[in-house]
């Protein structure tokens, strides 16, 4: 098979990682440096356009951990390389994960320098599995958290995912569907995602089918016989007079008309809504709905359901898919503890809390008023956010995700935020995060002991 014909698979995953991790693998094993480390995933800080972050990807990490092995083709590859001495390559070979996972269920409301997940392992193991972890908490956490703010701004309404055809490739595709469902999209259009995780799909025509027929209503003739509860695009040509062109074989079929929707694709929606329910009002189709898509994300959404547009659905792909207005998070893994000891990173703008930690969510009558971030065993007032997932390699329940379960997750955790923090609008002010008294005390006998050392 030619290499443009392959895909990440189970067997050849350990490769998908940076050429440092490995080198920095056989470094760590020729030091006899194997003491249990602990490493950190969080966002530095919040895009402008994000009042609060969607957990995401935790099940993928957790399957890819569980199988991560190197087979003899990878060991091969290794081998081509000048890097990598044969000893190493040997032990390679029996690599596993053996370390602990600490992590917020997905679906769950997180802030900046909160740990989405912290990985108490061997140094070796969990300096391995940087990239991927990486790689899909952040991925998934961008898109879920994109996605919260859409169905945020529709209020109610249908939200169908369209976005495959322009997510950047196949796994990112795929992975995205299964986070927009979790933060709240209905459906999607992608077969392969509703297949692999059980998401409803949904779809309706595109303009190609209407083109290739010999008229507008020829298309809708046919299209009606195949799917008679279907939804009808209608701006192929010019959008009222495919309104018309509905009403019109409507009366054809009389009581055999079954179709559901009409959908608006291109100009002024708001307005085109409210002109095509008087027609179909007027024809005596209250039953049917409208249905609007192309180019919106939650800004074009809120402002057609403040105008109080008769849409009942939309379908929202390309700014959604790739989360245009936030697309990247500032998002780290590092090392926060290693052989007992706190480690510190103390670069400009990037510094971080030493050892392992916990997030504590403080609420009063049912709503979220701030998080503490503190050691794991301090009596910290507040729920506390991190569960134990994986423990010695091995999965345990609480890192088995039921999609439905962090569907509803999503909603009622987000349903606890402060409203101005749901909102769309930036919240004033943001949502506090603390820093323990007993963690903060840390960092800075952690950064004295640097000073002086």
């Amino acid at each position: 098979m030619s290499a443009g014909g392959r895909w990440v698979t189970d067997a050849n995953v350990a490769l998908l990682t940076d050429l440092y991790e490995l080198t920095m693998l056989q470094a760590y094993w020729r030091e006899g440096m194997e003491q249990e480390a602990v490493f950190s995933l969080y966002s530095r800080k919040l895009p402008p356009t994000r009042n609060f972050l969607l957990a995401c990807g935790l099940e993928d990490v957790l399957s890819y951990l569980e199988n991560l092995r190197f087979t003899e083709e990878a060991i091969e590859y290794l081998r081509s390389l000048p890097q990598f001495s044969p000893e190493f390559l040997d032990w390679l070979r029996g690599f596993r994960f053996t370390g602990d996972v600490y992590a917020v269920p997905e679906g769950t409301p997180v802030f900046a320098d909160e740990p989405l997940l912290e990985v108490v392992a061997p140094l070796p193991e969990g300096q391995l599995i940087e990239t991927f972890v990486l790689n899909q908490i952040h991925f998934q956490t961008v898109v879920a958290s994109k996605a919260a703010r859409v169905v945020r701004a529709a209020a109610g309404r249908t939200v169908v995912d369209f976005g495959l055809r322009r997510i950047h490739g196949t796994d990112a595709g795929l992975k995205a569907a299964r986070a927009f469902y979790i933060a709240g999209v209905d459906s999607t259009s992608n077969v392969l995602a509703g297949m692999l995780y059980g998401i409803p799909v949904s779809g309706t025509m595109a303009h190609s089918y209407v083109q290739a027929c010999e008229g507008e209503l020829e298309a809708f003739r046919a299209w009606v016989r195949l799917y008679p509860r279907t939804i009808l695009l209608v701006d192929t040509y010019d959008t009222l007079e495919g309104v018309r062109r509905v009403v019109e074989l409507a009366r054809e079929l009389g009581s055999d008309f079954q179709v559901r929707a009409i959908r608006l694709d291109s100009g002024d929606l708001a307005e085109l809504a409210f002109r095509a329910r008087e027609m179909l009002d007027a024809a005596g189709l209250t039953q049917v709905e409208i249905f609007a898509s192309g180019g919106l994300d939650e800004t074009e959404i809120a402002e057609i359901v403040a105008r109080g547009a008769p849409i009942s659905g939309f379908g929202v792909g390309t700014r959604m898919g790739v989360s245009r207005d936030a697309p990247a998070l500032d998002m780290a893994y590092k090392l926060t503890e290693y052989a007992g000891r706190g480690r510190l990173k103390l670069s400009p703008g990037k510094w971080l809390l030493p050892g392992r930690k916990q997030v504590f969510r403080v609420e009063e009558d049912g709503e979220a008023r701030r998080d503490v971030i503190g050691r794991p065993d301090e009596p910290v007032e507040g729920r506390p956010l991190l569960v134990k997932v994986m423990e010695r390699g091995v999965r345990l329940p609480a890192g088995r995700t039921d999609l439905e379960e962090a569907r509803a997750r999503a909603r009622e955790e987000i349903a606890r935020l402060p409203a101005r923090v749901q909102a769309l609008e930036p919240a004033d002010p943001p949502y506090p995060v603390e820093v323990s008294e007993r963690l903060r005390k840390e960092a800075e006998e952690a950064m004295r002991g640097l000073a002086s050392g």
